[in-house]
């Protein structure tokens, strides 16, 4: 094979898999797999977790619904668009998005698009990330985050979303993708 020539890679053959934990929002397993260009076993660590949803939520003023929230992994608070897990009573990725934007704003929508989805990070995660766009959102009544959740929702013109990005102000790479996501669809709607 030859740099650029477009001949897919071959799969690494599965030798052995090991379950090595079990923290509620993720699993961790152990893989032993095979190069196949060099017939060596590599041991790799994968973490198996729910998929999630984001929401890009928009007022039928032209307003993102975006959460402000503690997070744990930074030590800070983000601003963030509304999103979670599917859980496991969640029919479909649009009903979990449906759910989470209503549990953390307190809003809903009868306009949704799915706009696309992402793995958020292949080289350790199994999972997938979709995004969805809600137009025309109303307030129906009052957030209601669990029990691990702490949320300020916060309305902000759309048209600032990219200064939102490129001030710092949203640094969560789910959400830079969401974005790209939706500017993709506008774009493109607008040919």
């Amino acid at each position: 094979m030859g740099e650029g020539d477009g001949a897919p890679l071959r799969p690494w053959p599965l030798l052995s898999t090991e379950a090595l934990a079990d923290f509620v929002v993720f699993r961790v397993r152990r893989e032993l797999s095979e190069n196949p260009r060099t017939g060596e076993p590599h041991r790799f660590v994968v973490f198996e977790g729910s998929d999630w949803v984001n929401v890009v939520a928009l007022t039928g003023g032209g307003e993102l619904v975006l959460v402000r929230q503690w997070r744990h992994g930074t030590g800070e608070e983000t601003l963030e668009i509304p999103g979670g897990t599917v859980d496991a009573g969640d029919p479909s990725p649009l009903a979990a998005a449906v759910r989470e934007l209503r549990e953390e704003t307190g809003y809903a929508s009868d306009d949704w698009t799915e706009l696309g989805w992402v793995h958020p990070n292949p080289a350790i995660q199994s999972n997938r990330c979709t995004t969805f766009l809600a137009r025309g959102c109303v307030r129906v009544g009052d957030p209601e985050p669990d029990g691990g959740e702490d949320l300020l929702v916060e309305l902000r013109p759309a048209a600032e979303a990219a200064e939102l990005v490129t001030t710092g102000r949203i640094r969560h790479a789910l959400v830079l993708v969401a974005f790209h996501f939706w500017r993709l669809r506008e774009k493109t709607l607008t040919r």
